[in-house]
This record gives structure tokens, C-alpha cells and sequence, in this order.
């Protein structure tokens, strides 16, 4: 059987639609919240919307008075280690470390606390940015939508005709 042109073959596909996995009633957020959270928080950090005061050298020797009595200060490596912990959660969220499904969904849930703690103790500077593009372009036409109506008013206002009853009594 020779293919020719007008032949015609139907095709069955199936599409299997992904579904969420129910969330429990008992928690205050699901996992494809606490995934959207941190990665706003990540994103909005990369971009340099907000800035995080990770705990310096200085605030950690405050805990451990007697370290400033030694040559090697610890609080210096305890500085970096939360760096590079915070750091290393990040990569294995992005992908760039390798590593299971159960290190990953550990490394989110890691973040999901650090994002706690650093907004517990008032160490996010900036404004955490939604990914959400779609409600964001709505709150700049709704932004926008106002700012025209108050334009309207002002110029309303500032070039309104003056009534006959005024300009008598200016004669």
C-alpha cells in the first residue's frame, strides 16, 4: 500500500490532565503555595527587589561574648556557613546541584523557615515581588485607571466654565 497524499490517518491522542493533590484541610498552606512563596522570595532576591541582612559577624560574637578573646573568631565562619547554607538550598532548588526530589522538596521547605525567620526578624528589606504576571498587570491597570480619573478631576476642576451668575456679578 503505497502513501499517498490525500490518505488520511486519524490519530487518537489522550491527554492526561494533572491534577492537584487535595490539600489538607488542616494546614494553613499547600506545597504549591509554600513553592510559589519561595520562589517570589528567590526571584525577588535575584532581581535585587529585596535585600536580606543575614546575620553578621559582629550580631553573632554578641552571642558568644568569650570568642572575642580568641585570634580565630567563629562567628566569622558561622557568618559564612549561614551564607553558604542559604546559597546551597538555592541551588538545588534551581536545579544547578543535583539532587533527589525528597533533597529538593527539603531544600524548599528550608527556605519556606529561612523566609520565616528573616521576616520575623525584620531582616528583608524591599517589597517581595509576585511572579503572578497576570495579577500584577492588574494592579497597574487598576493603579493606572485611578491616576486618569484624578487627572480628569484636576483638570476638571482647574478648566471648569464659569456660570453666568458669576460673570454678572465680575461686571
Amino acid at each position: 500500500m503505497e502513501n499517498k497524499p490525500d490518505d488520511k490517518k486519524a490519530i487518537s491522542v489522550r491527554i492526561k490532565k494533572k491534577t492537584e493533590p487535595k490539600a489538607d484541610p488542616a494546614l494553613l498552606f499547600s506545597q504549591n503555595e509554600i513553592r510559589r512563596f519561595v520562589t517570589e522570595f528567590v526571584s525577588s532576591w535575584i532581581r535585587g527587589d529585596i535585600i536580606i541582612r543575614f546575620p553578621t559577624a559582629a550580631e553573632l560574637a554578641k552571642k558568644i561574648p568569650l570568642s572575642i578573646a580568641f585570634p580565630t573568631d567563629p562567628s566569622v565562619n558561622a557568618e559564612l556557613k549561614i551564607k553558604e547554607h542559604y546559597v546551597n538550598q538555592l541551588s538545588i532548588i534551581a536545579g544547578i546541584k543535583p539532587a533527589s526530589t525528597d533533597e529538593q522538596e527539603k531544600a524548599i521547605s528550608e527556605v519556606f523557615k529561612m523566609l520565616l525567620m528573616f521576616r520575623s526578624a525584620n531582616r528583608i528589606e524591599g517589597k517581595i515581588i509576585s511572579n503572578d504576571l497576570e495579577k500584577r498587570i492588574e494592579e497597574l491597570e487598576k493603579t493606572a485607571k485611578n491616576q486618569g480619573k484624578l487627572v480628569e478631576q484636576i483638570t476638571g476642576f482647574l478648566f471648569k466654565p464659569k456660570s453666568q451668575s458669576k460673570r454678572a456679578q465680575a461686571s
